[in-house]
């Protein structure tokens, strides 16, 4: 089972998350994408931190999401990944969009456990006015689309309620 959870910044869509991976039953391996580059993220990572059951396996990242999903596979281990948002943005850094997000995708087709994916929805607003994040909304909503189409479940957090897209 694999289960895409969108929605905006605070939409409550990382609880949501929580919740599904808690409710799989199966001990969670929590993937964690976020980079502390700066104070305020520095907290922000402390405080998800500080929100997920201590019983459960943190893992953090830069780009080998594909790898890791690879070497954590297992049909009675749920992973969760949050976020694929913070994801893409080590990807622009590196340059490697497409080869890392088909590596995703391949190891997703692998997988043989549940696996629950947070991102932020921001291609529902205006086009950003920068070439860069211009790049960056789009391939985030090109990832969204790939991943979208493999999933079995994708849920649209807004104000903490979600609604089932898929």
């Amino acid at each position: 089972m694999y289960h895409l959870v969108l929605g905006g910044a605070r939409s409550g869509k990382s609880r949501y998350a929580e919740s599904l991976a808690e409710q799989s039953g199966l001990p969670v391996m929590y993937v964690a994408t976020a980079q502390a580059r700066d104070q305020e993220m520095r907290e922000r990572i402390e405080q998800h931190q500080a929100d997920r059951p201590d019983h459960w396996h943190t893992r953090e990242i830069g780009t080998e999401l594909g790898d890791l999903i690879r070497a954590e596979r297992r049909p009675h281990q749920c992973i969760m990944v949050d976020c694929l948002t913070l994801w893409m943005m080590s990807l622009l850094e590196a340059d490697n969009i497409e080869s890392a997000v088909d590596d995703v995708l391949d190891a997703l087709n692998s997988t043989e456990g549940p696996i629950v994916m947070v991102s932020n929805e921001i291609t529902m607003g205006v086009v950003p006015m920068g070439e860069l994040s211009r790049r960056y909304v789009d391939e985030l909503g090109r990832l969204h689309q790939r991943i979208a189409a493999q999933c079995e479940n994708v849920t649209l957090m807004v104000a903490g309620i979600p609604h089932p897209i898929k």
